[in-house]
């Protein structure tokens, strides 16, 4: 249609203003999606997101310094571990409000995991520079505590012992990954007692690795240790005497921690070229059941080749720096919390 010949010449230009108003704020608002990265950082396929702006920014009276560790407890609210001894555990509500913090004992909080014991939640925290784990309820009483093991012949001194996250069956026993250490998992039965440690570099478990994980229940009913092998690039599935089932490649990546939600697996990870570049980025993997990936948000499509190898991954655009952590809420929500990314506040995005 000819807008000049059937339009008045006022009624023309009012339209044309209007049109050009808002084909300029369009335009203003894509350079700045743009800019941000935000098409690219969305993630692919059915996995797909967007950022909720301000979620759980805070102020100066609830810092935050690396942001380490997630959960969710049975009333819905998003549980932090991190490593500012102002409040080593700040907990929001789904709106991403404060609900309660505390906390000044962990200053080197980093695996938090958040466990169902009989009718009540508990909070299992590892501190990689006081080395050791603490259980803890949710208002932070600390029930117990297991310190570096001493008496194992693994160690000779306390600092050697580094533990960066626990690993929960659901029996009460409970595994312990030693990921900034000597690359051990401590196995620890209902009682609290320590019963055996696996892995390690003469169990096969390379230094750099063991950094965070999951067990895994297999079809045939098996559970397994799931295990973020961080600098390695790779996923380690090993049965719980330590026995290595399978390896799953991830190059490109860098993963610190896996968590499942439905039939998919997601991976935080810390950057794309880390150690090598510590000022390279990070991003999110999302895995099928057969540990192909299906999206990276917030970094490049995945991409396999001909005989079914997953190419390099990388990161693209500005919302992520380095995801340490990440939860999946009720509603299919993301949260990542991440390290060394300027005192920054967990990201919160939806799923569109």
């Amino acid at each position: 249609m000819n807008v000049h010949s059937s339009l008045p010449r006022r009624s023309f230009l009012k339209f044309s203003l209007t049109a050009t108003v808002g084909i300029t704020a369009f335009s203003r608002k894509l350079s700045a999606a743009q800019a941000a990265g935000l098409p690219s950082s969305l993630g692919h396929g059915a996995f797909r997101y967007e950022q909720v702006p301000g979620w759980g920014v805070l102020n100066e009276k609830t810092p935050v310094n690396n942001c380490h560790g997630l959960a969710q407890d049975r009333e819905g609210h998003i549980i932090l571990l991190n490593d500012d001894a102002t409040n080593n555990v700040i907990i929001y509500d789904r709106a991403g409000k404060l609900v309660h913090k505390w906390g000044t004992q962990f200053p080197g909080a980093h695996g938090l995991s958040l466990v169902q014991e009989n009718n009540r939640e508990v909070l299992f925290i590892t501190d990689l520079k006081t080395n050791r784990v603490a259980k803890t309820t949710l208002d932070g009483v600390t029930l117990d505590e297991w310190l570096w093991p001493a008496d194992s012949g693994k160690y000779e001194k306390a600092d050697q012992y580094r533990p960066s996250w626990t690993l929960h069956p659901g029996n009460g026993e409970f595994y312990v990954l030693d990921g900034y250490g000597r690359d051990y998992i401590l196995h620890y039965g209902k009682d609290g007692k320590r019963q055996r440690i696996l892995g390690g570099p003469e169990g096969g478990i390379v230094h750099w690795g063991p950094h965070g994980g999951m067990i895994d229940r297999l079809p045939s009913g098996e559970d397994t240790l799931l295990i973020a092998m961080s600098d390695q690039r790779y996923l380690l599935r090993l049965n719980l005497e330590g026995k290595k089932l399978a390896q799953y490649d991830l190059p490109g990546g860098n993963p610190r921690q896996i968590r499942r939600y439905g039939d998919h697996y997601f991976v935080a990870h810390l950057a794309d070229n880390w150690p090598a570049d510590r000022s390279s980025r990070g991003f999110i993997s999302v895995l099928d059941t057969s540990f192909r990936v299906v999206a990276n948000i917030g970094g490049t499509a995945p991409d396999y080749d001909d005989a079914g190898r997953l190419q390099p991954m990388a990161h693209v655009g500005n919302l992520f720096q380095h995801p340490h952590d990440l939860l999946v809420d009720r509603e299919s929500s993301l949260y990542v919390a991440q390290f060394a990314s300027g005192k920054t506040y967990p990201i919160k995005l939806v799923r569109v």
